[in-house]
């Protein structure tokens, strides 16, 4: 039942929202505009809001689900911690569209809930100064991310979501790199500024 379980996180969190809702738009890959990823981001620079909002909506739910039930059914902080990260690692790599999908941040979001409120809204709290200071979504998103599994901590929680945080931290800055290149050669998009 548990391997089950997990198999079904992955696929959950392999839902490709960005890319089914715009391509039902319009026909067009998301995939092939702005980061190139499926992502609320991307949709909102790409598409704008109208197409953001139910992508962010989803794709929380996409890691929430996953590890609230791991509680709620098994009452287990490992398995649910667990699949959590396999929703986002899902997200990230969906098998569905060549496993090139979103970048596992509002899936992330998602699963953080379901395991650590305090923690959580800590690290939301990082995303928004970081954001509020700098217009720049990714280096908020890298800083949230990473900073979850060590708030964690610091409100004692369990150490097997620690372990998996960082998991997700680990996977979630990986889908970043190309951002992180591009905030060190000062080529990164702020928030407002359209794709091309």
């Amino acid at each position: 039942m548990r391997i089950l379980f997990a198999v079904a996180s992955y696929l959950v969190g392999s839902i490709p929202t960005g890319y089914l809702l715009v391509r039902a738009a319009d026909r067009s890959d998301i995939r092939q505009a702005g980061s190139r990823s499926t992502g609320a981001t991307n949709v909102l620079r790409v598409k704008g809001l109208k197409y953001a909002v139910p992508v962010m909506i989803v794709d929380v739910l996409k890691g929430y689900l996953p590890a609230f039930l791991g509680l709620r059914l098994f009452h287990d902080p490992f398995l649910a911690a667990f699949a959590g990260f396999l929703a986002v690692l899902g997200h990230c790599f969906p098998f569905s569209i060549g496993f090139r999908g979103g970048k596992g941040v509002a899936t992330s979001a998602g699963a953080f809930i379901a395991l650590a409120v305090p923690p959580t809204l800590a690290s939301l709290a990082v995303f928004i100064l970081t954001v509020a200071l700098t217009r720049f979504v990714s280096l908020g998103s890298i800083l949230a991310a990473l900073t979850f599994p060590f708030f964690v901590l610091l409100f004692r929680g369990p150490r097997t979501v620690f372990v998996w945080g960082l998991a997700i931290a680990v996977l979630v800055i990986f889908k970043h790199k190309d951002n992180v290149s591009r905030l060190l050669g000062g080529t990164e998009r702020k928030l407002g500024e359209k794709a091309a």
